[in-house]
């Protein structure tokens, strides 16, 4: 899963096979902005701020982020040349950087929206003998035994483990950094098989045509509470409309009467629990000694 993503994203397919949501309103990033300013004056204002973005695609949301609120400095993690690019023509005064680990020691604020679900898990099945460990082999899915301490779940049961995913929250918690993670997934650690290939806007075989299809599963946010100091996970639903996102959209749409009808579609797939609204789940990691942050009151 990691070396196809990493092929996917590097040819620049970003927002062709699918579409998140600071592709579909520009009023999802001024949201985020604002609730990054909130953040940094809960932090005591600290000079030097930095504002980061993981998994920053084609650089809208942060674009429009800093429309609201335009931090002291802003960085990006991204490998892909073809997406560094395009975020270049939107942000020209940002920093790149390949991992979290290269952006400089100082107050940080990183926002990452579908970006977790990206990263390369590990999926376990119960057989009869105990759990064993698929993996890919020859463009075929194997299995060999493992000692990974999991669940007692029943027979035929699927677990998945993002340990990347882990390793990135606790390496941001540890710098004592404050991150915004928005991402589809369930609430709390379950059994269940969800790793899919999406290409051409249509689910395909996660084995076929490596580099070709987006590689995701979903985010366990219960492993990542239990990793790290954090609020949350929230419903997006009820961490979009906490920050005034009908409000923001309906003085769009007095300012721009063309666009008032797609305004009102893309607040209903945003929040609408049969679409984005409870699927996605919204996650803050940040210092216990903190205040309730906006958003998960």
């Amino acid at each position: 899963m990691a070396a196809a993503n990493a092929a996917y994203y590097a040819k620049g397919r970003f927002g062709q096979d699918f579409v998140t949501a600071p592709e579909l309103t520009q009023v999802f990033g001024e949201l985020l902005g604002a609730w990054a300013k909130v953040v940094w004056q809960l932090m005591g204002a600290p000079e030097g701020i930095m504002l980061a973005e993981a998994g920053p695609g084609r650089g809208v949301l942060m674009a429009d982020a800093l429309r609201v609120w335009p931090a002291h400095s802003v960085h990006f993690i991204e490998t892909s040349p073809a997406l560094r690019a395009e975020q270049a023509a939107r942000v020209p005064h940002a920093h790149w950087h390949d991992s979290l680990a290269d952006i400089p020691n100082g107050p940080l604020i990183l926002l990452a929206n579908e970006f977790l679900d990206a990263l390369p898990v590990r999926q376990f099945i119960r057989r009869d003998t105990g759990w064993m460990e698929r993996y890919v082999a020859d463009g075929a899915y194997l299995e060999h035994p493992t000692d990974y301490a999991l669940p007692d779940d029943p027979i035929g049961s699927v677990r998945e483990v993002n340990e990347p995913a882990l390793d990135f929250v606790r390496a941001l918690s540890a710098r004592g950094g404050i991150g915004l993670f928005i991402d589809y997934g369930p609430a709390e650690s379950a059994a269940g098989e969800s790793v899919q290939a999406i290409r051409d806007g249509a689910y395909a075989d996660p084995l076929a045509a490596p580099g070709e299809a987006d590689l995701t599963a979903h985010v366990d946010f219960g492993a990542l509470k239990r990793a790290v100091p954090s609020q949350g996970p929230v419903k997006q639903n009820h961490f979009l409309t906490s920050l005034g996102l009908y409000q923001r959209s309906d003085r769009l749409a007095q300012r721009h009467p063309e666009k008032a009808m797609d305004l009102r579609l893309t607040v209903q797939r945003l929040t609408a629990p049969e679409a984005m609204g409870s699927l996605f789940k919204v996650l803050a990691i940040c210092p216990p000694d903190l205040p309730t942050l906006p958003g998960f009151a």
